[in-house]
């Protein structure tokens, strides 16, 4: 499989220190900004989205000229920094990293603001794909094919490991997929990521879904192969794979996306800067870098703030059909 993956390649202080060491972006006619950021990361330190926003932070750090500071508050599934969020200051010093878990909370009412327009969207800098995957050593499915036949004929029997959230992307691409294919798996909930690979590398679970870049190095190692591809058009770098709307799913398929929100009461110079500082944070070597390691340049991975705003309204359509047709909400 030819996957376009730099090996080797690690985002370092030395690859950060290539970045201009002064400001690529002119500060508003006010003088903003004059002093550090704040970036509130409502996850944990070390996972997929405090690893972001570092990276893109001292991108942005560049092009702005002032520190990007990370302050991480988890909680609530990625809601408990919301409150701090929006009571900060709606002076442009406070930027909210989140995710598309934003969306399903605000579709299914565990969110009381709009991620598009309580909140204004400055980018989104990560934008992926999700896929299932099973061991490359087994043979009972040798492909997507085999193993939709198998589910057929044993409806249920075939276990996916998967999050535990039934409103989340993740089960949501897995219920519009089992509908229109007409098959039946049984969901195992991890919430745990390394209990999910595990579990699917030791032969417990038959399949896993997840995102390429959470399993990047299981796929280079030959441990797991790709057998769909929740896209509808195969990416080059999986070119042999076929795609979710290629097997017939008949909506488009869900995706996971990162992206940065400051409060829509924050002046309009003030946040057309943050959109500039983002554009040329994400288009910087350092960051390119980053996101080729997890994946994150197969598919276009940047919307800027009407972008965001649109990938952001479409995605909540699609979770409110078929949270309706779950019996999620009404």
């Amino acid at each position: 499989m030819n996957r376009l993956r730099p090996t080797g390649f690690a985002v370092s202080a030395l690859a950060l220190a290539s970045l201009p060491a002064v400001a690529d972006v002119s500060r508003t006619a006010d003088g903003f900004p004059n002093r550090p950021i704040t970036l509130v990361v409502p996850y944990g330190a070390g996972g997929g989205s405090d690893q972001l926003a570092r990276a893109w932070g001292a991108a942005a750090e560049r092009a702005a000229g002032v520190p990007f500071v990370v302050v991480n508050k988890p909680g609530g599934g990625g809601m408990a920094a919301v409150p701090d969020f929006m009571s900060a200051p709606r002076d442009g010093y406070t930027v909210l990293e989140s995710i598309d878990d934003a969306v399903t909370n605000f579709v299914s009412g565990k969110l009381r603001e709009d991620p598009a327009a309580d909140w204004a969207p400055i980018c989104l800098t990560q934008i992926t794909f999700s896929q299932l995957y099973v061991r490359a050593d087994d043979e009972r499915f040798p492909d997507f094919a085999s193993l939709l036949a198998y589910t057929r004929a044993h409806p249920g029997a075939v276990t996916v490991a998967n999050v535990g959230n039934l409103g989340s992307m993740e089960r949501v691409n897995m219920a519009m997929l089992e509908r229109a294919l007409d098959f039946e798996t049984r969901q195992i909930a991890f919430d745990n990521p390394a209990e999910r690979y595990a579990a699917v590398l030791g032969g417990q679970v038959d399949v896993l879904f997840e995102q390429p870049g959470d399993v990047s190095a299981y796929l280079d190692a030959g441990q797991l192969k790709p057998v769909l591809t929740f896209l509808e058009d195969r990416p080059e770098a999986f070119a042999d794979v076929p795609t979710a709307t290629e097997a017939g799913l008949d909506a488009e398929p869900l995706l996971r996306f990162r992206g940065f929100w400051t409060h829509p009461a924050v002046a309009e110079e003030r946040r057309d800067f943050l959109g500039t500082v983002c554009d040329e944070a994400f288009r910087s070597d350092a960051f390119q870098a980053f996101n080729a390691e997890s994946y994150m340049h197969v598919i276009d991975s940047y919307r800027d703030a009407d972008g965001a705003r649109a990938l952001i309204n479409t995605s909540a359509e699609t979770y409110r059909e078929i949270y309706k047709t779950l019996g999620l909400i009404d």
